[in-house]
């Protein structure tokens, strides 16, 4: 494991206090980290002497990638971290030039939900800051973009918080990898460009909804009939949808945007008239959108003894017609990554 100090994920200020640097010197070296170069070697505007004396002290990243796989344009790297665990990270193309990153916040999860993948591993650790900020940097790299690009225009233009983990069980390490992204002395992305993904954890909600970042938030929903939920989700028993929509009603309060009500659709499971009533009920009053993602399937998971399946096409297209008569604006998830496990659900599987 090393042992030095790791430099990514830290700001402009944080470096030169570390390093006793100047705030020139530790500019430079603030400006290679977000290129994404790894070796002090090749930051060739700094000293040999001192390219020497910052290796004797630090290292640049925490991490490694350690595989990576393409499924027509859609990238998954799997990260090595330091103490052997591995996490991934996925790089979503549009077929626009438009990319996103997909980044997670725990090795494993402790959510249990029954439909991801990742939550059948179990709960290894939550990350540091620098090992979600890596992920980003690896994934710009392997984008081939050009890092030094100020301003909103990256080819990597949105940031989802939706890989392993539950980034609301890691809030304050996930604050600080949000205040690196959003630094604008550093990479300068909007916080209207974030979308944190979570269950629905009741304390770190309403904690964002009263202190911020006023990042955009994906709730995921999945059923509003508390008993299926709870049932789906073990750990909403303890985040009752009542609470959960008091911070989200808050939240918008204070200057959060539009919600988004993520479902994933289970075949045969979360499909009745029922689960579509109960959305458009815990949606009202909200500023919200329903995002429909069909289950991507992922081999040996169950749900009270029967295997899960993936909805029919038209079970798919009449939930989403009872979602629309209720009045609730509804958008389908693309399907990208399937061929490799890197869609919705299925990050730990490789």
């Amino acid at each position: 494991m090393n042992q030095f100090k790791t430099l990514s994920g830290l700001t402009l200020p944080e470096i030169e206090k570390l390093t006793s640097l100047p705030r020139f010197r530790s500019g430079q070296i603030y400006k290679w980290i977000i290129r994404g170069q790894g070796d002090f070697d090749k930051m060739t505007d700094i000293p040999n002497s001192l390219r020497d004396d910052l290796k004797s002290r630090f290292s640049i990243f925490s991490c490694s990638v350690d595989q990576i796989f393409d499924d027509a344009g859609t990238k998954k790297i799997v990260i090595a971290l330091n103490d052997g665990l591995k996490v991934e990270a996925v790089l979503l193309n549009d077929g626009k030039k438009r990319m996103t990153a997909c980044l997670s916040t725990q090795a494993g999860c402790p959510a249990g939900c029954v439909f991801c993948k990742t939550g059948s591993l179990g709960f290894k650790r939550s990350l540091e800051c620098a090992e979600i900020v890596e992920q980003f940097i690896f994934l710009r790299t392997e984008a081939g973009e050009d890092a030094e690009e100020s301003g909103e225009r990256h080819i990597i233009g949105n940031i989802v918080v939706m890989g392993m983990g539950e980034p609301l069980l890691n809030l304050g390490q996930l604050r600080r990898a949000i205040a690196f992204f959003t630094d604008r002395q550093g990479m300068n992305l909007s916080l209207r460009r974030i979308t944190v993904s979570t269950c629905g954890i009741v304390p770190a909600l309403f904690d964002i909804a009263e202190n911020g970042p006023y990042i955009r938030l994906a709730l995921s929903l999945v059923s509003a009939d508390e008993n299926l939920r709870v049932r789906l989700m073990p750990v909403t028993e303890a985040n009752p949808l009542q609470k959960v929509k008091e911070a989200l009603t808050l939240f918008q309060r204070n200057g959060g945007g539009r919600v988004t009500l993520e479902v994933p659709l289970l075949g045969g499971v979360n499909t009745r008239g029922e689960d579509a009533k109960y959305a458009a009920e815990f949606a009202k009053g909200l500023n919200t959108v329903v995002n429909i993602i069909p289950w991507n399937p992922v081999a040996d998971l169950e749900f009270e003894g029967r295997p899960l399946r993936e909805p029919e096409k038209k079970e798919t297209e009449n939930f989403i017609r009872l979602l629309e008569n209720l009045g609730l604006k509804v958008t389908t998830r693309l399907r990208k990554g399937q061929r490799v496990m890197g869609a919705c659900g299925q990050l730990g599987s490789l």
